[in-house]
């Protein structure tokens, strides 16, 4: 501007006056958007010292500068200058007092007035719109006797901002009785109504009246048009008007641009982002958002970096997106940038950024600073909350979430869902079922997440009945369609043991996917099916577009185990790599080695174990030693078991398994041993836990365990039981 001003200064007004005037006015209305109050001042005493300020033009706006600037004084010095009324100034004056948000002032100023004209009416009308004042501006606007497309247009697009979309609609259709042809900006707002009224006929009508009148290539109103497509869900129709623009820009291309993003297209949405002239702050973060909901961090990453890189600015939202990206990336050190980015202009306290930041904290493992960030949130809403909530679940503190959730101001289904979930997720399934119920207490309806997540505890603990009480109330919300419930139900009742219902469920499933498959499959296997396990694998190839993944090859090769297919699992096994693409780990080598051992086959399950190339799993040398024990092969289970005692060194799991295989040989001394160097290490086993449902309510027991109230009581009936049982 300075660089302007110079310009300005060396030029000789007599040369062009017409042109070095309206060099002025810019040059006075740049000063006036951008807030610079001293080159505006410095132009007004050049102007004052070339004798130019006489020139109304000028004069009005150096006299809209002052009044943005809200230099008063200097305001009423250019006034008394008009020498009396002038209706130009009284205007400027009346539309000064709507910014101010004065609006006494100006209809003190209106009314006063000797003579007005459209502009002073349309001013008086949106200013009373944009405040609120719909009674008084309808009551103005009737009144008018200006009635343009201007003031029309003011009415209509005043009540669409005030929500009354209908209203302006019956408005607009006033307008169409009285004779006036609508603007670019009337049928903008017009479209805008029946996008927010979901009116689709209605919309279609304004559409052909478009082209009737001529606008169909006006850029503004098909940008309009296209956005109202795809609220409508119109895709096709929305493409089309894009294709059929000769001119389009950085909106238009923004909204197909959503329009693939909505579609849930990334590739298309890609390539139009990439084919864009020109983007925007909101096109740069509809394609990095799509990136980041669509699990692709990486890209959105480096979509967020290019677009500052190219100085776009990153919206609220941006913002947000992008820290939710990290949060998932667990790249703490880039989300503390950002962090202090936010902070140092202003917008850190803005909730849905804390919120972001909250759940940065707490998956990179921080949840103090988390904690922090949520204390400085001034106004929390329920999304800070629940972030909170959602990271101390995360992270194991159930007891500061559940502290938490206990003091929320007000709650919805995912803070149930957050607290339910933490409770699954650390296997404390008394308490899944304890805050389940409270949810349905309450009112709240749980969501298919909850409901996923109460049917996984079911499973964990074999509770049949509450998985069915469970099923019922989800067949009552009428979510049993969805794929996600269907197959939580099927793996609840496999787990549960009740395999056929677990197939029923399955069979009714309208659409399956690879957990789908891969549950039913894992549940027939491990329910001994193992025929139905292989026959279902040969329909899932069959039949879906599914392919095999890791847990359903196990489960093909622990039903080949279980019915003695060996050949049939050694063929799976060896497609493995060669036609599924998948590298057998070592719990498929396991599968395999206890196939081979129960098989008799003990040779070839040692070469298999020796042709790994990384350590064997303690149970795939446990199962050969078990082979060795049934087929009485001392050679084999001599050396087998030397492996599995150095396996034992570096694992503490091993020591117990050893043990246990000792003491099944009978090999007391070595059992005596081993016990030793677990003392003499400080290793203690694990003790056993069983469970029982008793009216709706799980009891679990521990070995040895004296806390239970009627210990003694469970102990003698247990007694009486083993001294029952050992009665001949």
């Amino acid at each position: 501007m300075k660089t302007a001003l110079k310009a300005l200064f060396s030029t000789n007004p007599t040369l062009n006056f017409n042109s070095y005037i309206k060099r002025c006015a810019s040059l006075l209305k740049n000063f006036s958007d951008k807030g610079l109050v001293t080159e505006g001042t410095v132009l007004h005493c050049h102007l004052l010292k070339k004798g130019i300020f006489s020139e109304k033009f000028v004069a009005i706006k150096l006299l809209i500068m002052y009044l943005d600037f809200r230099k008063l004084a200097e305001a009423n010095q250019i006034i008394k200058e008009f020498n009396g009324f002038d209706l130009v100034v009284q205007n400027c004056l009346i539309n000064a007092s709507i910014q101010w948000g004065n609006l006494y002032e100006a209809r003190k100023l209106f009314d006063e007035m000797p003579e007005r004209n459209e502009v002073t009416w349309t001013m008086l009308i949106s200013g009373l719109m944009k405040y609120g004042r719909l009674q008084e501006s309808m009551w103005y606007f009737e009144m008018n006797p200006f009635k343009n497309v201007v003031s029309w247009t003011a009415g209509i697009s005043g009540l669409l901002k005030n929500g009354l979309s209908f209203h302006g609609l019956k408005l607009f259709i006033r307008l169409l009785e009285s004779g006036v042809k609508p603007n670019q900006v009337t049928f903008t707002s017009v479209i805008s109504a029946c996008i927010e009224t979901g009116d689709f006929e209605l919309g279609m009508s304004v559409l052909g009246l478009i082209v009737k009148i001529g606008f169909e290539g006006n850029v503004s109103i098909c940008n309009s048009l296209i956005t109202f497509c795809l609220r409508m869900r119109e895709f096709d129709l929305a493409r089309r008007l894009f294709d059929r623009m000769d001119t389009r820009d950085v909106i238009s291309w923004t909204a197909i641009l959503d329009m693939y993003v909505e579609m849930g297209d990334l590739r298309e949405a890609r390539r139009v982002f990439d084919e864009m002239p020109e983007r925007n702050e909101v096109s740069w973060s509809a394609i990095i958002a799509r990136y980041s909901q669509s699990g692709n961090h990486v890209e959105a990453l480096k979509l967020f970096r290019q677009m500052v890189q190219e100085g776009f600015k990153p919206t609220i939202s941006c913002f947000s997106c992008i820290l939710s990206t990290l949060a998932s990336l667990e790249n703490l050190r880039a989300g503390r940038n950002i962090h202090a980015y936010v902070k140092k202009i202003g917008i850190e306290g803005d909730v849905f950024i804390s919120s972001s930041l909250v759940d940065l904290y707490c998956k990179c493992g921080h949840n103090e600073d988390g904690r922090l960030v949520f204390n400085s949130i001034e106004n929390k809403n329920v999304v800070s909350w629940n972030s909170m909530i959602g990271g101390y679940s995360m992270n194991g503190q159930m007891d500061e979430a559940k502290y938490l959730f206990d003091n929320m101001p007000t709650r919805n289904n995912v803070s149930w869902g957050a607290i339910i979930g933490g409770y699954v997720e650390h296997k404390q399934f008394d308490k899944v079922f304890e805050v389940f119920n409270e949810m349905l207490l309450s009112g709240e309806t749980p969501t298919k997440l909850t409901f996923s997540s109460v049917l996984s505890a079911c499973a964990s603990v074999a509770s049949l009945e509450k998985g069915k009480d469970i099923h019922g109330k989800i067949l009552k919300l009428g979510f049993h369609y969805d794929v996600y419930l269907g197959t939580a139900l099927t793996d609840m009742y496999a787990k549960s043991g009740d395999i056929e219902s677990s197939k029923q469920v399955f069979d009714r499933m309208p659409e399956r996917n690879e957990f789908s498959w891969t549950v039913m499959i894992q549940g027939l296997a491990e329910s001994g099916f193992a025929k139905e396990t292989l026959s279902l694998f040969e329909e899932m190839k069959r039949s879906s577009s599914v392919a095999p993944n890791e847990l359903v090859l196990l489960s093909v090769l622990f039903a080949c185990s279980h019915c003695g297919l060996v050949d049939k699992g050694l063929e799976f096994f060896g497609e493995m790599e060669s036609v599924y693409g998948i590298k057998p780990k070592g719990r498929h080598y396991t599968c395999v080695v206890d196939m081979l051992s129960r098989s008799g086959r003990l040779y070839e399950a040692e070469e298999l174990i020796k042709s790994m190339s990384f350590q064997p799993e303690a149970n795939a040398l446990a199962a050969l030693l078990s082979g060795c024990k049934t087929y009485k092969n001392e050679e084999i289970a001599e050396r087998t078991a030397r492996k599995l005692g150095e396996l034992a060194e570096k694992n503490s799991a091993g020591f117990v398994l050893l043990s246990n295989i000792y003491a099944s040989a009978g090999r007391w001394i070595d059992v005596s041993n081993i016990r030793k160097l677990m003392r003499e290490k400080g290793l203690k086993k694990s003790g056993g836990c069983s469970w029982v449902e008793v009216r709706k309510h799980v009891y679990y027991f521990y070995s040895e365990d004296g806390t239970h109230s009627k210990s003694t009581e469970i102990y003698d009936i247990l007694e009486l039981l083993r001294s029952e049982m050992m009665t001949p």
